[in-house]
């Protein structure tokens, strides 16, 4: 009976020992917290996205404490969020222009043709392996769907074999960016409603050969907006959007269409 009961006294005092030493060192040791940086950790909405360009929601509060970082650092949370860490801090929350993601292709499957039929993991980084995915265009959505995998927010949709992003629910997190082989989703103004929903650098002629809604290269919409908005280099149009006052006149005149207007929405049933 001893043989056993000594054992178990020992470890039972080891134990009680150990646990009394980790809490004192944890008291000894212990690194203060700046009450407002516990106080804007608990506002922020705990994606953990790193869409403010610091590690995560502790990151971000920790920057904006110590001034490395606006009140309004969290594109996630949004105005609210934003307001809430502004009065914690006692400083102006600034001004907020939200920005959504947006997949700059509109060649689905009734556009844009393609150099064999893909079977394979349905993965756009799978995809991308074998010669640059199935579209014709090297530029072009795979519309394998990663971008939708790794969207917490449901705001992404593979609509016939092209990826379009629900404005009304992104965020703005940058996963989708971050994740697509193509690199043709970017972060566009919300209040915007035109894109030049285009990648591609190759000539005009080749566009045409792969998708009737490319971008052609004509330069239509450079010479016609009136606020000189666009530029136009390795034979693609881009718009500025902080000259861009939405007049329409860019998407009237293009002449493939490749100028998308308007809030994008699913106009077809998501796949």
């Amino acid at each position: 009976m001893t043989g056993i009961l000594y054992p178990v006294v020992v470890l039972g005092g080891l134990g009680l020992l150990f646990g009394v030493s980790l809490g004192l060192a944890s008291k000894v040791f212990a690194v203060e917290v700046n009450p407002k940086v516990e106080a804007i950790r608990k506002v922020l909405p705990g994606a953990n996205c790193g869409a403010c360009g610091y590690p995560g929601c502790d990151g971000c509060a920790n920057a904006i404490v110590e001034g490395k970082a606006p009140a309004n650092a969290c594109v996630v949370g949004g105005k609210s969020v934003a307001e809430e860490v502004s009065k914690i801090m006692g400083v102006e929350a600034g001004e907020f222009n939200r920005q959504v993601a947006t997949v700059l292709c509109q060649g689905d499957c009734s556009k844009a043709k393609n150099k064999y039929k893909y079977t394979g993991l349905r993965d756009c980084r799978a995809q991308n392996i074998l010669a640059g995915g199935s579209k014709s265009c090297s530029y072009g959505c795979l519309g394998c769907g990663t971008c939708v995998d790794v969207c917490n927010y449901n705001a992404i949709h593979i609509v016939n074999g092209v990826a379009f992003v629900d404005k009304e629910k992104c965020v703005a997190c940058k996963a989708c960016i971050n994740v697509c082989p193509k690199h043709i989703i970017e972060l566009v103004p919300y209040d915007n409603q035109f894109v030049v929903k285009c990648k591609s650098n190759d000539p005009g002629k080749v566009v045409r050969g792969h998708c009737s809604i490319g971008c052609i290269g004509c330069q239509i919409c450079v010479k016609n907006c009136p606020e000189q908005a666009f530029s136009f280099e390795n034979n693609l149009a881009k718009i500025n959007y902080e000259k861009c006052t939405n007049c329409g006149i860019c998407a009237e005149k293009c002449p493939t269409g490749a100028i998308f207007s308007g809030l994008e929405k699913l106009n077809a049933k998501a796949q």
